[in-house]
């Protein structure tokens, strides 16, 4: 049982024992560190059903359970916050019930309960992935992977963009300039090549939109009538006919694409349970919005578009039916989801990880879903999350100005090769020990710069500082992990022995602190979709456990109960990090 649960008990006893008022529940903080305590009650809320001074309350409160209860020791009050001393037993025993726990923090799945499913990544097939698609797939795995460790069942899930006007602009650029190139004759990932071909198409489309300028044209109808665009418009018709030989192109452009996707995705550590296509999906939801208007939900317009007015909810009119009949995106999503609850039964719920400039598109889809009478509606997310910039400012696709994902993942591979050398942190390694030690590093660094950010903050993404082996970063975390791991190798003694009582030093007693949190952190990331809260909890615990290293003796211990017991602590914080760091999807490495 948690400290907090149990002294609640106590405190709930001695209210009704000293003032003879019930109470429900009882509000707990952390202890100031300018202050003596472990766990600190708030007063104040206690004075709405207790007349009385807030010491006075406090100084009965703290007197009934050091005299009553053996897991307080001493107190002292500070004007409304009642400060708790918790003896070391209290520490002792919790450590005792999780030194041996492998999946401490961890909460098992009931067979019984709806599971959620997590969208990301969801890119489209005429480009690489790049800097912001990184954010978005390191973010919805790792709260993909919270979620389940909170006790949920998950599956994640994309959707890829396979259709529309720009896959047709790749296509067509390929026809006229690619010479039938392929990936294997040009030596190039397929969606490299294919997005290369996206960046010629813009280039070719500026250059016809300057020659009709000049022909005295607008730029707007310049930008309307370039030949290139107007092809690419009937390359668009053309698919949704079904022209053989433009599906046939369009199969094997994707194919390279999906061939290369696959490859990031496995250099970046994520991975998907199933995959959605919107060139099967965005027929979806046309007869939703039929069943709809027959309950009101939709209204038609004169011209035969379908609209839904949320004006009364603070929102606006939306189409969901153009007046030809054919769909719009948000049509499409109301299908999608629709369908994977008919495809995943025990679906109870949804996370949708997408950029911030879709909070209103998602605001507007979840209350039509809800308006539909789908129960599971009430548990949508849309995980929100601000853009990836630059020193050098924002990216742009078709201007080939994007930070690809395999550029990046290269150069921190690089750039933590490089610093390790300087550092001289590499003796005894082979060629082959550096070469993984370094994409270690270097992923470690990329995945917890960017994941210690709160989703909804924008990032100012500086690789150099990413890799810092000092400070809030990923390589100063995995360092710690390493030297944890020196310890337990040096270690000659059994380490599952027993250890008797030992009086803790501040220092450790700090640390089985830190330890306590852990199963909370996961709950509350999981609660709040953050894997943020996973990450500052990891920084913390190694700021605590570095502390500790640096104030006792462990294996230079006299005493062998105590140096033991530090071993195994250290060997606990050691799991929790590589538990914690396997949250975020970042690995750790033995020996640094």
């Amino acid at each position: 049982m948690k400290l907090s649960q149990i002294l609640t008990h106590h405190i709930q006893v001695a209210i009704q024992e000293l003032f003879n008022v019930k109470i429900d529940r009882v509000e707990f903080q952390l202890t100031r560190k300018d202050f003596e305590g472990d766990i600190t009650m708030v007063i104040f809320p206690l004075l709405k059903v207790i007349k009385g001074n807030p010491i006075e309350i406090g100084t009965k409160i703290g007197d009934y359970l050091v005299a009553n209860s053996k897991d307080v020791v001493r107190y002292n009050v500070v004007s409304g916050f009642l400060n708790f001393v918790v003896s070391d037993a209290y520490y002792l025993n919790f450590f005792s019930q999780i030194k041996n726990s492998e999946n401490f923090g961890w909460v098992s799945a009931s067979p019984n309960d709806k599971a959620v499913m997590v969208e990301y990544s969801s890119p489209n097939t005429n480009k690489p992935l790049h800097l912001g698609h990184v954010r978005n797939n390191l973010l919805g795995y790792s709260v993909a992977e919270i979620i389940k460790a909170s006790g949920k069942k998950v599956y994640k899930t994309q959707i890829i963009n396979d259709r529309g006007i720009h896959i047709c602009k790749s296509m067509l650029a390929w026809q006229k300039f690619g010479e039938g190139q392929t990936p294997e004759s040009g030596n190039l990932k397929g969606d490299k090549l294919v997005g290369n071909f996206y960046v010629k198409f813009d280039q070719e489309y500026k250059i016809q939109i300057n020659e009709l300028i000049a022909q005295g044209k607008t730029e707007e109808e310049a930008k309307k009538q370039a030949p290139i665009i107007l092809e690419a418009q009937q390359m668009l018709l053309d698919w949704e006919a079904g022209k053989p030989e433009v599906i046939e192109l369009w199969k094997k452009m994707n194919q390279w694409v999906y061939d290369g996707f696959a490859q990031t995705y496995k250099n970046l550590g994520v991975d998907f349970d199933s995959y959605y296509y919107e060139s099967n999906t965005y027929l979806l939801g046309k007869e939703v919005v039929q069943f709809g208007l027959e309950k009101g939900i939709f209204e038609k317009d004169p011209d035969g578009s379908v609209w839904i007015d949320l004006t009364e909810d603070g929102l606006d009119r939306k189409i969901v039916l153009r007046s030809d009949g054919t769909a719009v995106y948000m049509t499409q999503d109301i299908g999608t989801a629709i369908q994977r609850v008919k495809d995943f039964p025990d679906v109870g719920g949804m996370v949708y990880t997408v950029g911030n400039e879709q909070d209103y598109h998602f605001k507007v889809l979840f209350l039509i879903l809800k308006k539909l009478g789908f129960d599971w509606a009430e548990s949508l997310f849309h995980l929100s999350y601000g853009m990836v910039e630059l020193p050098s400012g924002k990216m742009k696709s078709r201007e080939g100005t994007v930070v690809d994902a395999d550029d990046l993942m290269e150069e921190m591979t690089e750039t933590a090769g490089r610093i390790s050398t300087e550092l001289g942190k590499l003796e005894g390694y082979s060629t082959e020990e550096k070469a993984k030690l370094f994409k270690t590093i270097g992923l470690g660094a990329l995945k917890y710069y960017i994941l210690k950010v709160d989703p909804k903050k924008q990032i100012l993404f500086n690789p150099e500082e990413s890799v810092d082996f000092a400070g809030n970063t990923g390589p100063f975390i995995q360092y710690t992990y390493a030297r944890i791991q020196s310890i337990l190798r040096k270690a000659n003694f059994d380490l599952n022995g027993t250890t008797s009582a030992v009086e803790l030093h501040d220092k450790e007693k700090e640390l089985l602190k830190q330890l306590e949190l852990f199963p909370e952190i996961i709950q509350n990331a999981a609660n709040n979709h953050s894997p943020a809260l996973v990450a500052n909890y990891t920084y913390e615990l190694v700021k605590e456990y570095n502390s500790f290293y640096q104030s006792v003796s462990i294996l230079g211990e006299e005493d062998m109960n105590k140096k033991t017991f530090r071993v195994q602590l250290s060997k606990k914080v050691g799991e929790t990090i590589k538990a914690a760091f396997k949250l975020l999807g970042i690995d750790v490495p033995e020996r640094m």
